[in-house]
């Protein structure tokens, strides 16, 4: 800029317990997790805003002498505007976060996950919020022509979640260079305790009560990775130098679908069989993250074999979590 000052990547410090953080999507999978995280690192005070769509309040037990909880939408300018005021950064993680779900309501995931996140980034920019980080997803990609996948790799959605994410990484990068901050992850196949109706826990449920594990093709390799490790790069991209651009965020390790299957059958001594169906068109088949840019700019080492903690979730899912519809297969 002529005239003016380089610009200058800022840091947000990492132990600042004062800094005032809003959680979109706190109650659901991955943000419950990354709540948990901020209140076990002294983080105060933290609003966790959800509609409850797909995270459930007992997702936060334990938590509610730390957080402000608040039932809203995304896409109620209102509720954001208010929520919005006093506050430093953002996680943004509320979506429609289900490949199958976004398939059977196009009209909801785009509007919870283009228009949501563009008042979101909106109210942010108004508020004079210093951070915005966005969770995307590998589905930006689509299928992509070679294995691991960079972030400078085309993006070719095929399906409508994919679609939307990418509308939602052009909403931050319209902003670019100009306040907030923001830092787009691009997350692989996560994995843990409070998900559900996706392809881990679906496998599990199925194992665990002696059910066939339905696997759609068949030729599907992925990318798997654990919540704890979703969760420090979501610290690492909102406490360190900003960082432009995508990161993806993955084991950098694909799995086969086959492989995770028989590896669940045998977590659980299953008998149960796999159940063969036809592959279905808008499901990405073949993803493994390219880890390096994350390595380089944050940090991320991801060391653990991808599936490490999967007979620890088999463990949870048998004692705590709660039977759920197999409405959404696999």
């Amino acid at each position: 800029m002529a005239g003016g000052q380089p610009h200058r990547p800022s840091r947000m410090r990492a132990r600042d317990n004062g800094l005032r953080i809003l959680v979109t999507g706190g109650a659901g999978f991955i943000g419950s997790h990354l709540v948990e995280r901020l209140i076990r690192d002294g983080y105060n005070p933290i609003t966790v805003l959800d509609n409850l769509s797909r995270g459930r309040t007992s997702n936060l037990a334990g938590g509610w002498g730390s957080i402000r909880f608040v039932k809203g939408d995304i896409r109620d300018e209102n509720t954001v505007t208010k929520l919005m005021q006093n506050t430093d950064l953002v996680f943004h993680l509320a979506a429609q976060s289900n490949v199958i779900g976004a398939f059977q309501d196009v009209d909801y995931s785009s509007s919870t996950n283009i228009v949501g996140t563009a008042v979101v980034l909106q109210a942010a920019r108004a508020a004079g919020v210093r951070r915005v980080v966005f969770t995307s997803s590998r589905e930006v990609y689509g299928d992509p022509s070679r294995l691991p996948v960079s972030e400078t790799a085309p993006l070719s959605p095929k399906n409508a979640y994919g679609m939307s994410k990418v509308a939602g990484e052009m909403c931050c990068t319209m902003s670019a260079g100009q306040s907030p901050e923001t830092a787009i992850l691009r997350l692989a196949n996560v994995y843990g305790a409070r998900d559900y109706g996706r392809v881990i826990p679906l496998f599990i449920e199925s194992a665990l009560n002696g059910l066939p594990l339905t696997i759609y093709g068949g030729n599907q390799i992925l990318d798997f990775v654990h919540v704890g490790h979703v969760v420090d790069a979501l610290m690492k991209a909102a406490c360190g130098e900003h960082v432009a651009g995508p990161v993806n965020v993955g084991s950098g390790k694909g799995t086969t679908i086959v492989e995770l299957a028989e590896r669940i059958l045998k977590l659980t001594n299953s008998r149960t069989k796999i159940s063969w169906r036809p592959s279905r068109d808008m499901e990405v088949t073949r993803f493994v993250a390219d880890t390096a840019r994350g390595r380089r700019l944050l940090g991320l080492e991801h060391r653990d074999e991808p599936l490490s903690r999967l007979a620890e979730l088999i463990t949870w899912t048998a004692k705590e979590a709660t039977p759920v519809s197999r409405c959404i297969a696999v």
